[in-house]
């Protein structure tokens, strides 16, 4: 099923921002909509794709970069790695496996993961079919 929409967590975040002042440079400087269809889809080697949302700052100074990523049944993960900013993950299709801190749960859809500053994690689909989820990163390095 095509996603219209990455997630509620996410448009309502985009919603919440101050529209006071429009700024070319930052898509967070105005409440809006960011359309689906028009997003890039960029596919990895193992035949993940990812489509970045907005990498902007809020108007209370957080930088925040939204991106969405879908894993083919039995794709490769990412290796383990640490972020220094913290995200949310938002699990729109499929289930996940979330390694971090030595402990390893499963995410099925319409679970919400919490990756804290600096933590050691990845996240694997280990379902049938595609896993797509919605990753909202928070503060810090938000570099995609």
């Amino acid at each position: 099923m095509k996603t219209a929409v990455l997630s509620a967590f996410a448009l309502a975040l985009v919603c919440a921002v101050s529209s006071a002042q429009t700024d070319n440079a930052n898509p967070l400087a105005a409440a809006r909509v960011f359309a689906y269809d028009p997003m890039t889809v960029h596919t990895a080697a193992n035949g993940a794709q990812s489509r970045s949302v907005f990498t902007g700052t809020l108007a209370t100074g957080e930088s925040v970069a939204v991106h969405e990523t879908m894993q083919p049944a039995g794709t490769a993960p990412n290796p383990p790695h640490r972020i220094q900013h913290s995200e949310v993950i938002v699990v729109e299709e499929g289930t996940l496996e979330f390694l971090h801190d030595g402990k390893t749960e499963r995410a099925d859809a319409g679970s919400i993961l919490y990756v804290a500053l600096g933590t050691l994690h990845a996240v694997r689909n280990i379902g049938d079919g595609p896993a797509k989820y919605v990753v909202i990163q928070i503060g810090g390095d938000t570099k995609e």
